[in-house]
């Protein structure tokens, strides 16, 4: 029995090394194999299940549907032997750590963070990505993605690490030049700075004397991550609604000004950590979300509490 164990994950081990590297020949020369032994070991595994898992032709690799649902369990057991290892071994950190984070939230907080973290666990290889845009966790690999703003009921794992108001405001240049909004309806003669991605609301809320209502927004440039949209209303671009914690030290600097406050409607936008559910939490996951929390916990920018 122990034999066939060991076939068994050598051969998900190989499989899933083919699926990730997109070709026999790329996996081949990560594992120090050759090409003709990884197609026997995957042969071997599909006469053993007795069911086709890859669809090979000269110039492609795609999974059938049994070799999608066979891809997911075994990389799930796959991280579970991993994760056994480690427990064995003191609970140490070790592996790839796959991140995905905003691209404010990453500037600002988790890239200051990683250099603490990555000493903290010298084992550890952390893959850090940075972009506004929707990531399908499964389908991009990715262990752990921090994100802003509600979350679709996805059937992911959450943990809030922080939240943040958000606020309207503008350069004194293009105050300058366009003059200053009194009221939410002034903004339909105003450049306001808009997102291009899908969730990105077409109108802007606002809370006046009690009554809430919506303000249409248009303008002339469309941004795919608050960063950008930071960076062009500093030069005087147009108007911007995004998180306080994004801009507070630029208006605390008078680099941009906080515009319609009496009408802010003081909505929330929570931080949330996320992953794939299904077994205990990867060492290397729960390590880095931990650090995370730590870190927005000590910043008077971001609150978990409230």
């Amino acid at each position: 029995m122990p034999r066939i164990l060991m076939e068994r994950s050598g051969e998900m081990e190989v499989f899933t090394r083919v699926v990730q590297e997109g070709g026999f020949s790329a996996a081949a020369r990560s594992l120090d194999l050759t090409p003709s032994a990884v197609s026997k070991l995957i042969a071997r595994l599909e006469k053993r299940l007795g069911v086709r898992l890859l669809l090979r032709t000269t110039r492609a690799l795609t999974l059938t549907e049994e070799g999608e649902a066979y891809h997911h369990a075994a990389l799930r057991i796959l991280q579970e032997m991993n994760d056994a290892d480690q427990q064995a071994a003191g609970g140490a950190v070790r592996g790839r750590l796959r991140v995905s984070v905003t691209v404010p939230l990453g500037t600002m907080f988790v890239v200051p963070a990683m250099p603490g973290f990555v000493a903290r666990n010298p084992d550890l290889v952390v893959d850090l990505s940075l972009s506004d845009g929707i990531v399908d966790l499964v389908a991009e690999k990715t262990d752990v993605a921090i994100r802003m703003g509600n979350l679709p009921d996805s059937g992911l794992i959450a943990r809030k690490l922080g939240q943040s108001r958000r606020v309207v405001c503008a350069s004194p240049a293009y105050l300058a030049r366009k003059g200053r909004p009194e009221t939410p309806a002034d903004l339909e003669s105003h450049d306001c700075l808009t997102f291009s991605f899908r969730r990105a609301r077409p109108s802007w809320p606002f809370r006046c004397e009690g009554r809430d209502l919506e303000q249409p927004v248009t303008g002339s440039l469309v941004v795919n991550n608050g960063e950008t949209m930071k960076q062009m209303a500093l030069a005087g671009a147009g108007i911007a609604r995004l998180g306080l914690f994004h801009v507070a030290a630029e208006i605390a600097e008078g680099k941009l000004v906080a515009l319609l406050e009496d009408c802010n409607p003081g909505d929330l936008e929570m931080v949330h950590a996320i992953h794939v559910p299904g077994g205990p939490v990867p060492h290397r996951v729960r390590a880095f979300i931990d650090h995370m929390a730590e870190t927005l916990r000590a910043s008077p920018l971001l609150h978990a509490e409230g």
